[in-house]
């Protein structure tokens, strides 16, 4: 017994002691400076653009980050302005349609290619792939002779048509549905669904990261999309906030402050959705990372 008793006291003393403590690399402090400055670099342009909206015009070419004399009248303005009101319900609207059409029909296309198999199956892919390689700005005279032919301009149609489906997505999402199981798709087969509802009610579940990430960049990146929007509208009724904002201001004579505080404002939403699906964000890319 006594023997028992200081095996158990000599372990209770080896996990109460305390862990030595090493000695800070003076690499890990380097890391700590890099990320530090890094992180000021990133900060700066919003703290900037919310400096800017609490100053009167004459203040705005001044760089000092505090305003001397600081005023919410910008604000007031802003969302004074009916415009603005407009502005921002199409934004939101454009995004939400094309990031709901994204999840569907991505989803059902990497579902597709990833579960199915016919000839041509990989050509298909791969045409898919292909036009990633082709910049936007090359994209946009046909978008705008088709929008013109059908009499899509000035429309929402014609502002959400082409970011209703990506190639991004429909790769994400294929790379995803390789991790679900295909025991799990000839379980449900041989329990009598359809393919619809194996994807629905099966394989849609196991890729939530994936649907969340590929929501969050696809609502992003529309809701901050500029130069479709300001090309294919002619009204400013039909303006997005991007290209409402710019309206603020003319050659001759720009309101950086009223465009600040809009654009201040408006990030709101986008601030809203990281700082919810965060974690989605960088589980997906993570998850896609290693899927690829």
């Amino acid at each position: 017994m006594a023997v028992a008793d200081d095996i158990r006291a000599s372990s209770e003393t080896l996990l109460t002691r305390e862990a030595p403590k090493r000695p800070a690399n003076p690499g890990q402090y380097a890391r700590w400076l890099i990320l530090f400055a890094g992180g000021i670099l990133m900060v700066m342009p919003i703290a900037y653009m919310i400096s800017t909206s609490l100053k009167w015009p004459h203040e705005v070419y001044n760089l000092k980050l505090i305003p001397e004399e600081p005023t919410i009248e910008n604000y007031t303005f802003v969302l004074e302005d009916g415009r603005f009101y407009w502005w921002f319900v199409n934004s939101l609207i454009i995004a939400v349609i094309t990031t709901v059409s994204n999840v569907l029909f991505d989803s059902l296309v990497g579902y597709t290619l990833c579960k199915f198999r016919f000839p041509g199956r990989y050509i298909v892919f791969i045409a898919i792939l292909s036009t990633l390689m082709i910049p936007t700005e090359m994209l946009v005279i046909p978008w705008y002779l088709m929008s013109q032919q059908f009499g899509w301009l000035d429309t929402y149609w014609g502002i959400m048509f082409p970011g209703l489906m990506t190639a991004f997505g429909t790769f994400l999402m294929k790379q995803f549905f390789e991790t679900v199981p295909d025991d799990f798709i000839e379980a449900a087969r041989i329990d009598g669904l359809n393919e619809l509802q194996i994807w629905w009610t099966v394989a849609m579940p196991l890729v939530k990261p994936a649907l969340a990430a590929l929501a969050i960049f696809v609502f992003l990146g529309n809701w901050t999309a500029f130069i479709w929007p300001l090309i294919v509208t002619n009204s400013v009724d039909m303006y997005t906030l991007p290209v409402g904002l710019s309206s603020f201001g003319d050659e001759a004579d720009v309101a950086w402050e009223l465009i600040m505080t809009g654009a201040a404002i408006s990030t709101i939403p986008t601030l809203v959705v990281f700082l919810i699906f965060q974690r989605y964000i960088i589980r997906g890319v993570v998850m896609a990372g290693l899927k690829g």
